[in-house]
């Protein structure tokens, strides 16, 4: 994720950044290790919280101001041999150098009349060492404007610039010439793609489904590792958890993978994270590796993957819910006790619970859950917090594509704060509220960054945010009392 976001902006070390934002975890877990279930001293809890973040910001902040070794170097050069050389934005830099800017002044006459006046009226143009930003009136819808000045810019300059439409911080509308890494020869790239990333995928796919069936096995079923050991075939009773977890996983990302392609943007295959312990994975992702056309797209790849991903997480969870077993709540049961899940703390699963269930739970009793209602929870856990309007995640890009690139950060502040309030009456919240306060805000926008959705996305859009509230909220008593728990 940092190396996504944060190294566009900084060249601060990626892994100084990820030390500093695990920080705090790795402390707790250390007191964890040493002191077993001895509670946390709250100053170890704030101050970590509190000191992390700011150091972060400080070295996000030093790396964008730090001067690199060309620039060092420029500095001692003449002015006009430092005028006849085109300079690289250090922000752009990740792991190889990108082109540089290719238009100069003698072609100015040619930018400018890819502006019809009645479009997009336009007043003066900015050089910038990676960028050609192009300021004026918007006169037409975006949609028009977008669409018709990128096609005049291709008939004039071909595929030389990706063209960039975005508001600016006072919410006037402008466009961008970026050069583009893929300019010419993407189609050669496309055919000369190597194998690689399949067999890659594949090999992880079954790695991944080895240590979930593990793990459904060792700590689900409860069979002991020298059990295992001595007769294998004892795995084959993890395997249901092993293969719900890829199947909800899978869909989830198929579904971006799928809505993707459907939209010509070029995106790797779902790569699943193998662990042999926590639950036998850290999830799958899937990396998006051209720019995205414009909002709308944004949010049907961003919504497709929970979408798909509940398809199949719902019914799964009923399944195993009604298979699973009603035990007396005790002092141990909460959020992650799977052996005496209290349902109540989320409304959605206490509807889901009482559906599957039956009059046989009620207000004080818990439930020992089946292996595949282990995996639907986790599916159910694993929506909520891709659904997280913050950042990169798919409900960052939802509410980004929805009310734009500025209220969609606003909106991921406002949401990180809410959680922590959340974390105070549910303290099992917290891990997740200050890893979210790590996350950065920022969204990458897609080219055409200022055309808005249509109502029905819209509503949507506010129809998955009402589902992430229904998962994280507990059921209110009147619910209780009407499902008669």
């Amino acid at each position: 994720m940092l190396q996504r976001s944060v190294s566009k902006i900084t060249r601060t070390p990626i892994w100084i950044l990820w030390l500093v934002m695990m920080t705090p975890a790795l402390i707790w877990t250390t007191w964890m290790l040493i002191y077993g279930e001895r509670q946390i001293p709250p100053a170890l809890i704030i101050i970590p919280f509190i000191f992390c973040p700011y150091l972060y910001w400080l070295l996000v902040q030093w790396g964008q101001h730090q001067p690199s070794q060309s620039e060092s170097d420029r500095s001692t050069k003449d002015n006009s041999n430092s005028q006849t050389k085109a300079k690289i934005a250090p922000t752009q830099t990740l792991n190889q150098t990108p082109p540089k800017l290719t238009i100069d002044k003698t072609e100015e006459a040619s930018l400018r009349n890819c502006f019809p006046w009645t479009v997009y009226y336009l007043r003066n143009l900015e050089y910038r060492p990676q960028a050609v930003i192009c300021r004026g009136q918007l006169r037409s819808n975006p949609e028009k404007a977008y669409q018709t000045v990128r096609e005049n810019i291709e008939g004039k300059f071909g595929d030389r610039f990706l063209v960039v439409f975005q508001n600016s911080f006072q919410g006037k509308p402008f466009f961008a010439l970026v050069p583009n890494p893929r300019g010419q020869n993407d189609q050669t790239q496309v055919s000369q793609e190597p194998q690689k990333p399949i067999l890659l995928a594949l090999g992880l796919l079954l790695i991944t489904l080895f240590t979930t069936t593990l793990v459904g096995a060792r700590e689900i079923v409860g069979i002991s590792e020298d059990a295992i050991q001595s007769n294998p075939n004892l795995l084959i009773q993890g395997l249901p958890y092993g293969v719900a977890m890829i199947v909800i996983l899978g869909l989830h990302e198929f579904g971006h993978y799928i809505t993707a392609h459907l939209y010509k943007i070029r995106t790797t295959l779902p790569y699943f994270i193998p662990v042999p312990f926590f639950l036998g994975t850290f999830g799958a992702f899937i990396r998006m590796q051209s720019p995205v056309p414009n909002r709308k797209s944004l949010f049907d790849v961003s919504i497709a993957g929970p979408i798909a991903g509940l398809v199949v997480t719902i019914p799964l969870l009923i399944w195993g819910l009604s298979h699973s077993n009603i035990v007396p709540l005790s002092e141990e049961s909460g959020i992650l006790s799977i052996d005496s899940l209290n349902p109540t703390f989320s409304f959605l699963l206490a509807v889901l619970s009482k559906l599957a269930l039956g009059t046989e739970l009620t207000y004080n009793k818990g439930i020992d859950l089946h292996p595949i209602a282990v995996a639907g929870y986790v599916g159910l856990v694993v929506t909520a917090y891709n659904l997280m309007p913050i950042g990169q995640l798919d409900g960052g890009h939802i509410v980004h594509a929805m009310f734009g690139q500025r209220t969609g950060m606003v909106i991921g502040q406002i949401s990180r704060f809410l959680l922590l309030l959340l974390a105070f009456i549910n303290q099992e919240f917290l891990f997740l509220a200050i890893f979210l306060f790590l996350m950065p805000l920022a969204d990458e926008p897609a080219l055409n960054d200022v055309s808005e959705l249509d109502d029905k996305r819209d509503f949507l859009g506010l129809l998955m945010l009402g589902l992430l509230v229904m998962i994280l909220l507990p059921a209110p008593k009147m619910v209780i009392q009407w499902l008669n728990f």
